[in-house]
């Protein structure tokens, strides 16, 4: 019952009414003042970046990189967690269950957030119970093979594999972003090989350069270093256009039109926090990217800074969800 003691009359009840609807706007104009006062004292304490992956990888660097640029520039400290585990869902499944005050954040392979809901069972969902503050920056996948394999480029490559149908190995980490990046490369070229499961891309790398596989598709960080030195064969790049870092080397997309894949480092709050909170972040992340230091890090990591709004970075991420859900589904993929 909504009024305990109801007025006996119409007035009354009128009065009554009135007088609710006052405390409510009341209520509403105090949560928002309160909200941006938050807002505009945001940060008064330690930001924790929880990073889902072990020390060492592209998301950890970067989110150590980020977390100094914030430091500076507020004067609160930043600290980065690694919390790795079940293809980064552990350290998802924290920040997402944690308080939404912009306090304990996320920062992680956007491609983790986009596969794992087809593959595995996750306790939290990754558009509904985490906001998207900032895609950080993209790094390609590298396209690669063997030196013991008698191919220089990707056509040869394609009549290879089907000149000798079952016989090449794809070295990947099962469920990754790199295994549905062979998937989707053999889908598409008409090809077949046997997918050979790592625990880890150096593996795959230490594999590949030592002719017990064949080809992989890899980060270009962990990678490009062995293309440089010589111990495995780079073919083609998959970033939308010809990478800034190798200018020669032909895009995928060239012969496959709209073919994409690679690292974006997203960082994200849980859902509910602030929007002012969001958006200070984010404005922040932009400033810190546009640096020239930062852009030149970025540089030596294969990577380059992404320009998206918060907004713009959901309807992304909602789009490659459905997109390698698609790339699960056809390929028949079970993992976990």
């Amino acid at each position: 019952m909504l009024f305990p003691y109801p007025p006996a009359s119409a007035r009354g009840r009128r009065r009554a009414l009135a007088r609710l609807a006052i405390a409510g706007l009341a209520g509403l104009i105090g949560g928002a003042a309160h909200a941006a006062d938050d807002a505009a004292r945001y940060p008064d304490k330690v930001i924790r970046i929880v990073v889902p992956n072990p020390a060492g990888g592209a998301s950890d660097v970067m989110a150590r990189l980020l977390g100094k640029k914030l430091t500076e520039k507020w004067g609160q400290p930043v600290v980065v967690e690694n919390k790795s585990g079940a293809n980064g869902s552990i350290g998802a499944s924290y920040v997402a269950k944690s308080d939404a005050d912009g306090y304990t954040l996320l920062l992680m392979d956007s491609g983790s957030l986009t596969i794992s809901p087809s593959i595995m069972k996750l306790n939290y969902s990754p558009t509904k119970d985490l906001a998207p503050v900032s895609i950080v920056a993209y790094s390609p996948h590298i396209l690669v093979v063997s030196n013991k394999l008698p191919v220089h480029n990707v056509q040869e490559l394609v009549d290879y594999a089907k000149a000798n149908k079952g016989r090449l190995n794809f070295g990947e980490t099962p469920g990754s972003i790199t295994h549905l990046a062979g998937v989707l490369f053999a889908s598409q070229s008409g090809i077949e090989w046997n997918y050979i499961g790592y625990k880890g891309g150096s593996q795959v790398l230490s594999d590949l350069a030592g002719g017990q596989i064949d080809v992989a598709m890899n980060s270009f960080l962990a990678t490009y270093p062995l293309v440089k030195g010589g111990a495995i064969r780079m073919l083609a790049v998959a970033s939308p256009q010809r990478f800034s870092a190798i200018p020669d080397t032909p895009a995928l997309s060239e012969r496959l039109p709209g073919f994409v894949t690679g690292s974006w480092q997203a960082l994200m709050a849980p859902a509910g926090t602030p929007p002012a909170v969001v958006q200070k972040l984010h404005a922040a992340i932009a400033e810190i990217t546009a640096e020239a230091d930062t852009r030149q890090r970025f540089a030596e990591l294969g990577s380059e800074p992404v320009s998206m709004t918060p907004a713009e970075i959901a309807v992304w991420l909602r789009k490659e969800t459905d997109h390698w859900a698609k790339v699960v589904k056809d390929g028949d993929i079970k993992v976990f």
